[in-house]
Parts: structure tokens; sequence; C-alpha cells
């Protein structure tokens, strides 16, 4: 028996679940004004503790990418991403994210072979293709400036 593609598209859809869209809106958006908030109160903190300006900034990227580190280490993050959805992806956050999850799943098959052959699984592309559109956009930026 063949399925067409519109049979296909309709049991797909008969199948899947609503899902609640504005509730998934609203609830990205809290999350990932929180994760914004959170990263400009410890920019406050970090000023006010005499760091100058541009270590406060830093030293609050590392604060949010160490705090998303050990949320996903203890198990915490991957629940209030399930709730959260894309308000974790905050690019800092998530980025912290997707190092480390697989490094722990892959610690069983060791340091080398496990840890370091798969922590960048999926955030090496995104390093990979950041990289490369870094250096077109500068090639780019170079030759304009020439005229």
């Amino acid at each position: 028996m063949k399925i067409t593609v519109k049979e296909y598209s309709r049991m797909v859809k008969e199948a899947s679940p609503n899902s609640p869209h504005l509730k998934n809106f609203i609830w990205a958006f809290v999350v990932g004004g929180l994760i914004c908030a959170m990263s400009e109160a410890f920019f406050y903190l970090f000023t006010k503790l005499g760091v100058g300006e541009e270590s406060a900034r830093l030293l609050a990227c590392v604060t949010l990418i160490l705090e998303a580190a050990l949320l996903t280490g203890f198990g915490i993050f991957d629940k209030i991403a399930k709730r959260a959805g894309a308000g974790t992806l905050v690019p800092i956050t998530g980025f912290a994210n997707s190092v480390v999850s697989p490094a722990i799943e892959y610690k069983k098959e060791g340091f080398i072979l496990g840890v370091g052959a798969n922590m960048f699984k999926i955030a090496g592309p995104v390093i990979v293709y950041g990289t490369v559109a870094s250096v077109v956009y500068g090639i780019i930026y170079w030759i304009t400036t020439l005229f």
C-alpha cells in the first residue's frame, strides 16, 4: 500500500498534539528575559566591586557560561529548557549547554575519545560557521573601506 505525501501529512497532523504557541512564546520570553536580566545584574555587581566596565562585561558572560554549565551538569538546565524552550537558547547559555551536554554523555568513553572527541559535536558547526562568516564579513568590510 502506497501512501501519498498528502495522506502522510494529514496522518501526522492528526497524530501530533497541538502545541500551545502563546504559552510557549510567553515562557520563552520570560526565561530569556530573566537570563538577560541576570547578565545585567552580574555586570552591575562586578562594576560595584570595582571591576572596570569592559572586564565586568567579560566576567558577566563568563559567570553565565559557568552557571549554565553547572546547571547542565546537575540536570537542572534541561528541566528549565523543557519548560522555557527557546528562551534558554540565549546564545551564551545555549552554547554552554551544547558543549557540556555531549561531554557528560560521552564521559564513560574516556577523556580523549569520549569527552574530547564529542564535546563540540553540537557546538562545533556553530564555531566553524561563525568563524568563517566573521572572516568573510571582515574581508567584505575591509574591501568596502578601501574605496
